[in-house]
């Protein structure tokens, strides 16, 4: 049967880093010794008194029927409070809408205020799923890229340029996936004051790793001045609270917009699902500093990880200011050869996985092919072992008389002896 498929799926790629997850779990059952770094996922277990407050939900023998489209007043209530404390904005319930992870409360988003041909300025290196998401609903990415020497942080100046009148909103995550950078309050000062001079442009901040914060600041784009009436935040509880499982997110905005993402969802999915929702109030009924030995063991783990790195000559690193990932440029390696030549972040990535059977993730997904990301949710000894993997892999690299970084290569095949 030739079976005609949408335009939509048609101009999507599947997700990279489901992707290398799936490369690294098919070698592991084949017997190899696999170390994946891959997904970003924490592998702490979700704490006690979020598991035992789902455990009492369902002994309880309530909430078994269909929740709210827009999720529990109580919950809804709950983040109300969770924005008022942190951060003294006003939302009501009304403004929230709890959604099948964060994932899906982009995808709503995207589906209720974008019409075909609607332009979304993405920076990026940006998360794989904020390019597909506008292209699913009809829109088109217009990316942005920041720079490795600059943190990967773009200029307002730049954000500016590309703003047309089919410009419809800008979306960023900070922390960011995969680059770790935190833009600064004065930074985001800087595009609030971008958008308050376009007035049809809304933000969508990304901020699902809003307390995976190495900095000592924490700032939500919503309480810039002028901006609780532009912005749309994602967030959710997998990262923060290690729920990844458990598929809770969330979003806060306009009541008009919020109205609009509901109704939606009542067609999409229903609700999110009730017992998930009974153990995310939990979470945010926890005591200050509950998690904070998450946030400490990951803080380390990124020191772990850059000193290894670092130990790798031609690997160029920015460090991260939060999130749990590293974005090295590894493009040095580029032309040179294995059983075939790396010729690009998906060949690098491929290759380190064949070779030193260590699963990572191309950067070309995430709109820097120069790049790949590596996660440091894992343990220590897990890190240590696969960046001595990893440098081992890169040292087996041969150079191949077409490579367009011969010179450079040349230069690093010389120096091998002393990082060996």
């Amino acid at each position: 049967m030739d079976i005609k498929f949408s335009s939509r799926v048609a101009s999507i790629e599947p997700s990279a880093t489901s992707g290398m997850t799936a490369k690294a779990e098919e070698l592991r059952t084949s017997g190899k010794d696999v170390l994946s770094l891959s997904q970003g996922e924490p592998d702490f277990p979700t704490p006690e008194f979020i598991a035992s407050a789902a455990k009492e939900t369902i002994d309880s023998g309530k909430f078994f029927s269909y929740p709210p489209s827009a999720g529990y007043l109580d919950l809804r209530q709950a983040i109300a409070n969770k924005y008022l404390s942190e951060y003294n904005l006003n939302y009501q319930p009304e403004n929230v809408v709890v959604t099948n992870g964060a994932k899906q409360a982009l995808s709503n988003l995207m589906l209720a205020v974008l019409d075909e041909g609607d332009e979304v300025i993405v920076l990026a290196p940006y998360w794989v799923s904020h390019f597909a998401q506008v292209k699913i609903a009809g829109g088109n990415p217009v990316v942005i890229k920041g720079k490795l020497e600059n943190g990967f942080k773009i200029e307002v100046g730049l954000i500016e340029k590309a703003i047309t009148p089919k410009t419809r909103a800008i979306v960023f995550s900070s922390p960011c996936n995969p680059t770790g950078l935190v833009y600064s309050n004065a930074e985001l000062r800087q595009i609030a004051n971008l958008v308050s001079r376009h007035p049809n442009l809304i933000v969508v901040a990304d901020e699902i790793y809003e307390h995976i914060n190495y900095t000592q600041e924490r700032t939500c784009f919503a309480s810039l001045p002028g901006m609780f009436d532009r912005t749309i935040t994602i967030n959710g509880f997998s990262k923060s609270f290690a729920m990844t499982g458990w598929r809770v997110g969330f979003l806060c905005a306009p009541g008009q917009i919020a109205r609009q993402v509901t109704k939606l969802q009542s067609h999409l999915s229903s609700a999110n699902c009730s017992i998930a929702q009974r153990a995310a109030l939990a979470a945010l009924s926890h005591q200050s500093g509950a998690i904070d030995y998450m946030v400490k063991e990951y803080k380390e783990r990124r020191d772990l990880i850059l000193s290894l790195l670092t130990a790798i000559e031609g690997v160029e690193i920015s460090k991260p200011q939060g999130a749990f990932y590293v974005f090295p440029d590894v493009s040095s390696y580029y032309g040179l050869h294995a059983l075939a030549e790396i010729r690009n972040s998906q060949d690098m990535c491929d290759y380190l996985l064949s070779e030193a059977h260590v699963s990572v993730v191309p950067g070309r997904a995430f709109g820097d092919d120069n790049c790949i990301r590596i996660s440091y949710a894992s343990s220590a000894e897990v890190i240590t072992a696969a960046m001595i993997r990893i440098k081992r892999a890169l040292e087996k690299l041969t150079l191949t008389t077409e490579s367009p970084n011969k010179n450079r290569i040349s230069a690093l095949n010389e120096n091998q002896e002393k990082w060996r």
